[in-house]
């Protein structure tokens, strides 16, 4: 952006070890725009300072120290020691990527808000969780300077529930690592499906929390139905953090005996790629996303991937997935299409592939970067 571009500090304490979608948005972001050149800050845990000391080796790297392991004891230091920090480095942009923010602080204000779901689909999320991060978004569409939003679904759905002023809210698509997520090599491959137990055998794969939102239920009901019938029937491998879902439990219990079904559970990052890759297809059948970040990384490792027409996702996968109701039936329907055609899966795998390659973090690093001017402005004009 030239000279007066505004100095960032970016909150990182908020990302959880384990690096779902909000973590690796947050590093991917952090690593585009250092190597982009924009002038940035990161304060994170200290179990992180080596990681985002590697991603951004020209920026600076502040620790946050113990005062930030629990969720309590980061909301309070985010309201009294990160004004201070900000002071003390003398930035002027505090990014908050996870709906909360400072409230008094003497830099200009950006926070990312990831989706609406806590005001249309509150069921899908626990009480507690639903009410905070309610009251989170409202407050900063109130008192940010400026609000970012990964999709245009997102952006309508908190203008539409909130009365948000669309001129505050900054629609920023995601991007995707290619370092990690890539079409896999036949080694790696091989060493996901030894992770995995699988050897040989085909398999479809999903990959994300199992929670309500990721409709893992209906998932396996209309694989079930899907395969019941084939001599040779694939697996079903569920791979990502265990959630909250009572239901899925009830739906493992009913599948037939002789289909496989296999709770991976969190898998490295350096077995995404042949994970994804290798399966025969990328399942995720989600009741709606902000963005739908397991898609485009299912994309980009080269699969065929089936998901729903909810809220984001065809914003995301565009004309190169294909696309499911939300019920078991449709589930089953869609995929035994898929199953008996193994053209068109390979026709989407390569559509999606090269549309995943329209979505870079370099691209979402310089937008970052725009916006940041925008809130600095903004602020300086009180």
């Amino acid at each position: 952006m030239g000279r007066g571009e505004p100095s960032v500090l970016i909150d990182a304490t908020a990302v959880p070890a384990d690096r779902g979608g909000v973590g690796r948005y947050v590093d991917s972001l952090v690593q585009a725009l250092d190597a982009d050149g924009a002038p940035v800050s990161v304060v994170c845990q200290l179990r992180d300072v080596r990681l985002y000391r590697r991603l951004a080796p020209r920026s600076r790297v502040v620790p946050a120290g113990p005062s930030t392991v629990t969720r309590t004891a980061r909301l309070a230091w985010e309201q009294t020691t990160l004004p201070m920090l900000a002071r003390r480095l003398g930035v002027d942009v505090v990014h908050s990527p996870h709906y909360t923010m400072p409230l008094a602080s003497p830099a200009a204000s950006v926070v990312t808000l990831h989706d609406a779901t806590f005001f249309t689909d509150a069921v899908l999320h626990s009480s507690v969780k639903a009410r905070f991060f309610r009251t989170w978004t409202a407050t900063a569409l109130r008192r940010a300077d400026l609000c970012v939003v990964p999709s245009r679904a997102t952006a309508h759905e908190l203008a539409r529930v909130t009365k948000a002023r669309p001129r505050a809210l900054e629609i920023i698509e995601h991007g995707v690592d290619s370092e990690r997520f890539h079409p896999p090599s036949p080694e790696e491959i091989r060493a996901a499906r030894a992770t995995l137990g699988l050897e040989r055998m085909p398999y479809v794969a999903f990959l994300g929390a199992l929670e309500p939102r990721k409709n893992v239920p209906a998932l396996i009901r209309g694989f079930a139905k899907a395969v019941e019938h084939r001599p040779d029937p694939p697996a079903l491998v569920l791979a990502g953090q265990p959630g909250w879902d009572a239901q899925v439990e009830k739906a493992l219990d009913a599948a037939p005996l002789r289909l496989r079904v296999i709770r991976a559970g969190y898998l490295p990052f350096e077995q995404l790629a042949g994970f994804l890759g290798g399966s025969l297809l990328v399942a995720y059948p989600s009741l709606g996303e902000g963005f739908g970040l397991p898609v485009l990384e299912a994309m980009a490792c080269g699969a065929c991937v089936l998901t729903t027409r909810r809220l984001s996702l065809p914003e995301v996968g565009g004309e190169a997935v294909a696309y499911c109701g939300v019920g078991a039936g449709d589930v089953a329907a869609a995929l035994s299409e898929l199953l008996d055609d193994p053209a068109r899966r390979a026709s989407l795998a390569a559509a999606g592939q090269r549309r995943a390659k329209e979505f870079t973090w370099t691209t979402s690093a310089e937008r970052h970067r725009v916006a940041y001017g925008r809130a600095w402005l903004a602020h300086r004009r009180g």
